[in-house]
């Protein structure tokens, strides 16, 4: 044997056939096998379309020959497969190719080894196979440090394996792989143009993307705060808790693409870690990417404010959320403080003069900036939903809510303030119902309305609705038989006890007229309307039954 080339425990010319517990006792470096940890490493880092080493490792021709993982990292892609026992090999690779050799041709110094080791690294090979017997009979330690501290993949094989019928397995593997990824590329570009030649809504576009990775999907502002996301099943708490802080860390095993055009870049779409997909979790984001930036141009300035609190507004009112937990996650990701703030809602027709979407300042009610800059910006979400425009606010704790910001309501109705989430919650169907009790020109607060309240906290209540029905039948019956007025005469009288002037004003009726109908309603009910109780059961029987 030539001097350079140093017995490792012995070169050995026969092929062992022996269990895994005789291996294990072999005298060199520990093996790893491959177990489902290797197995797991292998599954969702490689190029799209392409095998991994853990996966060639798995085809049964390599199977055969009792393969241990003794370095390196499996998830690493393998663009083909290379047979050869020279050690001037590094010189023929192009990258990405999986090696198998006996190594008979290799040096056995340790010195040697590395450099071998080094080239290989250096030249982008994906890994080496190591059949043992015609050179070494076992591993030489040197190469396995070697190996490991290029972290380059390294695989022995105990038995003798014919390595044509790898390398064709392996291809087979590889051309399949891509075949895969071209046909999902297709598909998806046929996806998300159909998408986009029918305006679909981006909450479609975000969750059609978050179907095809089957992972969270976030479509985020340059601000890092959400404008759409699907959760791909996971609890909207566990994704988006935190958003805007953990977005600006890059974390490395997110995905993320630009939404981008002509020179102009209003956000980012996100993946969260998924399972492997043919094509790549790039391809798909970067599709996806281009039909939300062609749907930002058509929509214009400001679609993702009005989009976002839609969005909002529409899961609050339709109560579209598992726990108050993922309502509160996704509030905040969206740049809606709620946690240790003062919150009102507040309601009215659609018609009232918009409010800025967007934070603004207690006092002027100017843009300024993010609502979390040290608590000072008061948040706002508004959006008409169902003809009803519904008002969010958060302000500093303990803060009033501004007198200009109510001024502007116009018609309708605001929340006592909340101090959680919860609270707010609570607000809402209160707020809604006492906003289609208002006048025109009339902002009603729930504060100042007690009866109201009460009525809307109760109104599930069976009892309370039966009370309401069996007050009112005379008078909804003769209503509806003659297109009559008597509940709307009733509604003046109750907003105006004791006034009966103030009440025939309100009815839109002349003095004589108001008194016909007042007779009217009292001998259809059989009440004195005078009565103080009287009055107070109809009050709360007409906030029961509504406009």
């Amino acid at each position: 044997m030539p001097a350079d080339r140093p017995d490792f425990d012995a070169v050995r010319t026969d092929r062992p056939d022996r269990s895994l517990s005789e291996r294990s006792e072999t005298k060199g470096p520990d093996p790893r096998p491959l177990s489902e940890d290797a197995r797991g490493a292998a599954e969702a880092k490689g190029d799209p379309g392409l095998p991994t080493v853990a996966d060639a490792v798995q085809v049964p021709s390599l199977q055969a020959g009792i393969p241990e993982v003794l370095a390196g990292s499996l998830d690493v892609p393998v663009r083909w497969v290379h047979v050869s026992d020279s050690d001037r090999v590094a010189a023929l690779l192009d990258g990405g190719e999986l090696l198998l050799t006996t190594g008979a041709g290799w040096p056995g110094d340790a010195p040697a080894l590395a450099r071998l080791v080094d080239e290989l690294a250096d030249a982008g090979l994906a890994g080496i196979v190591l059949e043992l017997g015609t050179r070494f009979a076992v591993v030489p330690p040197p190469l396995v440090a070697a190996c490991r501290a290029r972290d380059l993949a390294l695989v022995s094989l105990d038995r003798e394996v014919k390595f044509v019928t790898v390398t064709e397995e392996v291809h087979r593997r590889i051309i399949a792989g891509q075949v895969e990824a071209l046909q999902e590329r297709q598909r998806l570009h046929e996806l998300f143009t159909a998408l986009t030649l029918r305006g679909a809504p981006v909450e479609v576009v975000v969750r059609e993307t978050a179907r095809a990775l089957r992972a969270p999907v976030v479509l985020e502002d340059l601000a890092h705060e959400v404008v759409a996301a699907d959760t791909a099943g996971l609890s909207e708490a566990d994704v988006l808790a935190g958003w805007p802080g953990r977005s600006r860390r890059l974390p490395p095993e997110w995905t993320r693409v630009p939404v981008a055009a002509r020179g102009t870049q209003w956000g980012e779409l996100i993946a969260l870690p998924g399972p492997p997909h043919p094509a790549g979790p790039a391809t798909v984001l970067e599709q996806a990417a281009t039909a939300l930036a062609l749907s930002r141009l058509a929509d214009g300035e400001g679609a993702w404010s009005r989009l976002r609190a839609e969005g909002l507004i529409a899961a609050l009112l339709g109560e579209r959320y598992t726990t108050v937990a993922d309502i509160e996650a996704r509030l905040e990701a969206s740049g809606f403080p709620v946690r240790g703030r003062t919150l009102h809602v507040a309601a009215g027709p659609a018609a009232i003069t918009p409010v800025p979407e967007r934070p603004v300042d207690a006092l002027t009610l100017a843009h300024s900036g993010s609502p979390r800059d040290e608590g000072r910006g008061v948040g706002i979400l508004s959006a008409v939903v169902d003809g009803e425009r519904i008002l969010l606010v958060s302000l500093p704790a303990g803060s009033r809510l501004p007198d200009a910001l109510v001024a502007d309501l116009g018609s309708g109705a605001v929340s006592d303030p909340a101090d959680s989430t919860t609270e707010l919650l609570a607000a809402i169907p209160i707020v809604r119902r006492l906003a289609r009790q208002a006048e025109a020109g009339t902002l009603l607060r729930v504060a100042d309305r007690p009866l109201a309240r009460l009525a809307a906290e109760l109104s599930g209540d069976h009892r309370l609705q039966e009370h309401s029905a069996r007050l009112l039948a005379p008078l909804i019956r003769h209503d509806d038989a003659t297109d009559g007025d008597l509940l709307r005469v009733l509604r003046a009288v109750v907003a105006h006890p004791g006034n009966r002037t103030a009440a025939a004003s309100a009815s839109h009726l002349s003095r004589s007229v108001f008194y016909q109908r007042l007779a009217l309603i009292a001998d259809l009910l059989d009440a004195d309307l005078d009565d103080g109780e009287t009055l107070s059961a109809l009050h709360l029987a007409l906030l029961a039954h509504g406009r």
